[in-house]
């Protein structure tokens, strides 16, 4: 036993939990703080992993190297493909999970992770020290009394212990300063069941952090014995599921459990709105800010007043329990008010439930206070990674605690941080939104976030990333010759049905059966497959040398998926590869980092007040900065392009 550490991860949500595996598997000895190591990972909402760009963010997870997709996996009691009628870059893998079973496997692999410890306790303080001969001339926040730069030392627990490290990464997710609203009822508490944490807030605050409130929501959940299942419609998974992982070390779930479709009504509606009054949304409890795109209900009676339904999702918790999860029903109104509207919905109407919903505020840090390595612009070695950057979701969060991770133990051994472009991963993406226009809401991923939606697809994540896991140390031997003969899969497959030609006797009568027009003269298979009603798995069936090819190579169907994706949208991806490498000429023009933007007047006022408070390490980073206006971007241009 040691309170010697080179990296503290703080809280063991999804954030905490992909950092600490990430720095152990590096190689940096890592201490994980939890105050409780029975919830690692726990699904304090819905029970589900992805969705639309959720998913994509998984993928790109795995494909570095971490572990949510391989232990969303195992835990999987659904899976469906999200916009399947939509173009490729839309289509989005979902998993419905076993949310005690995907914590469970969370916990065995972190104690089975080398070089990772864990302490089950509470963190009230960060110890700090003054950094020498490093001054503090970058981010919003006052020097410090004596001018020096601060960097981070150690942790104190509420337990009075002391830890020493040269790095943490605090990913304490509703934790700090949590309070829960149920109606007139207010408690301290993270979620249901947990204690808050207090002093971090503080001591952060103290050395001139900015901080703020936010605020999210759960519904209740309901026991499955008291609920008509018979009246409900059911929701289920893909017939052929896939998985998200590219591992061969997990397999698609084989036996789903379907989720069912609810719907609100009228009545429904005149219950919720009775209990308005009291609603702490509405009377002025809450000052934190919610989701705007995930209302609770009663937000969604106020925004939609002339809607008479809302279409709800009963999603199961896991196999072995009767709790399920009303998604949808997000509420802070007063149980009994809940309790009433909810014995009103068909199938309910001798509804018990486990428990009521509830809303929760918290602390975060206004995330423009990080450079995008996730590490805080006012403290050396310190990293913010998940709620407290002022996102939402397991995703979001899993993605920064994977990327601060990394760039800690690349920090303590002295390398550049792994920094993702916005061509190059939705991970990119949200980091660059967060660092360079901060939130205004709880952050959410989106496909519209993102202008390279066409190269960001789930499909292609192991394409763009595993070489960079590879590199860094996360992708073993195994999994890269894995991804290797994939590659080299995909690519065998495209030459083929480039050259290999087909005459029109061979395919026309097929081709009339499928409404497709007939061909008048020999053409080649790629171009067969540019019409949207043919697929390589439906033209190998009537093609014997691509089905013999396909076989003699052994091209599993998710190569197979892969390399039809990129060609019935080659024109497109070349589109957009064009348009990124046109503008990577922003990102590697490079701008010191205590340049005093006042000092020149022909920027506007406002450009010259959101540059020095961003900071912004690249013109490519100032031209996405909100109030910088192309005007403003020439003439930093003109300054630093030279």
């Amino acid at each position: 036993m040691t309170l010697d550490y080179d990296i503290i991860v703080i809280g063991a949500g999804h954030a905490g939990c992909e950092a600490a595996a990430a720095a152990a598997r590096l190689g940096s000895r890592t201490l994980l703080l939890t105050m409780d190591m029975t919830k690692m990972a726990a699904m304090s909402c819905n029970p589900a992993v992805g969705g639309i760009a959720k998913g994509q963010i998984v993928r790109e997870i795995d494909a570095l190297g971490g572990q949510m997709g391989r232990i969303t996996d195992r835990s999987t009691v659904q899976f469906r493909m999200l916009n399947r009628s939509k173009g490729a870059a839309m289509w989005s893998p979902r998993a419905q999970c076993d949310k005690s079973r995907f914590s469970e496997e969370w916990r065995h692999t972190l104690e089975n992770t080398a070089n990772l410890y864990i302490w089950q306790d509470s963190a009230v303080e960060l110890l700090f020290e003054t950094a020498a001969k490093q001054p503090l001339t970058d981010g919003p926040q006052p020097e410090p009394a004596n001018g020096k730069r601060l960097r981070i030392r150690g942790v104190r627990t509420r337990m009075g212990v002391e830890f020493s490290c040269r790095a943490a990464i605090l990913t304490s997710g509703t934790f700090l300063d949590g309070l829960m609203h149920c109606g007139g009822s207010h408690a301290e508490g993270g979620r249901a069941g947990d204690a808050a944490s207090h002093g971090i807030t503080q001591s952060l605050r103290a050395i001139g952090f900015e901080t703020g409130r936010m605020k999210t929501g759960t519904p209740a959940r309901l026991d499955a014995r008291t609920i008509d299942f018979e009246r409900l419609e059911p929701q289920y998974g893909d017939e052929k599921p896939e998985k998200f992982s590219f591992s061969s070390e997990t397999q698609p779930v084989r036996e789903q459990l379907p989720c069912f479709l609810v719907y609100t009504t009228p009545e429904v509606h005149e219950i919720l709105r009775s209990g308005f009054d009291e609603s702490p949304l509405f009377n002025g409890t809450i000052h934190g800010i919610g989701p705007r795109y995930c209302p609770s209900i009663e937000d969604k009676l106020r925004t939609f007043a002339d809607k008479e339904q809302h279409q709800l999702f009963l999603e199961p918790e896991g196999r072995s329990t009767n709790e399920y999860y009303l998604n949808g029903f997000s509420s802070s109104l007063p149980w009994e008010v809940q309790w009433k509207a909810l014995h009103r919905i068909e199938g309910f109407e001798d509804l018990h439930i486990y428990r009521p919903g509830y809303a929760i505020e918290y602390d975060y840090f206004p995330p423009t206070q990080l450079r995008h390595s996730l590490e805080t612009k006012h403290v050396s070695g310190l990293y913010f990674a998940g709620q407290v950057n002022g996102t939402t979701g397991y995703e979001e969060a899993a993605a920064q605690g994977l990327m601060a991770g990394i760039n800690a133990h690349r920090s303590l051994k002295g390398e550049s941080p792994i920094v993702l472009r916005r061509d190059e991963a939705y991970i990119g993406v949200l980091i660059d939104d967060l660092v360079t226009k901060g939130v205004d809401e709880p952050y959410r991923m989106f496909t519209s976030r993102a202008e390279y939606r066409i190269l960001l697809r789930q499909d292609n994540a192991d394409m763009r990333l595993t070489p960079l896991g590879h590199e860094i140390g996360l992708i073993s031997e195994k999994r890269f010759a894995e991804f290797a003969r994939k590659k080299t899969a995909v690519e065998s497959l495209i030459s083929f049905v480039a050259r290999q030609g087909i005459k029109p006797d061979e395919i026309n009568g097929y081709l009339n059966s499928i409404d497709s027009d007939p061909l008048t003269q020999g053409r080649k298979l790629q171009n067969l497959l540019m019409r949207n009603n043919i697929t390589i798995e439906s033209l190998s069936a009537q093609v014997p040398a691509l089905r013999r090819f396909i076989e003699k190579e052994e091209i599993g169907s998710e190569a197979i998926e892969a390399a039809e994706i990129r060609i019935k949208y080659r024109g497109y991806i070349e589109r957009e590869k064009a348009i990124a490498e046109k503008l990577h000429r922003l990102e590697n023009i490079a701008i010191p980092r205590d340049f005093d933007y006042f000092s020149m007047q022909s920027l506007t006022i406002e450009a010259r007040q959101k540059l020095m408070r961003i900071k912004p390490e690249t013109i490519g980073q100032a031209s996405r900065i909100p109030g910088v206006s192309p005007a403003d971007i020439n003439v930093l241009l003109v300054k630093f392009g030279r």
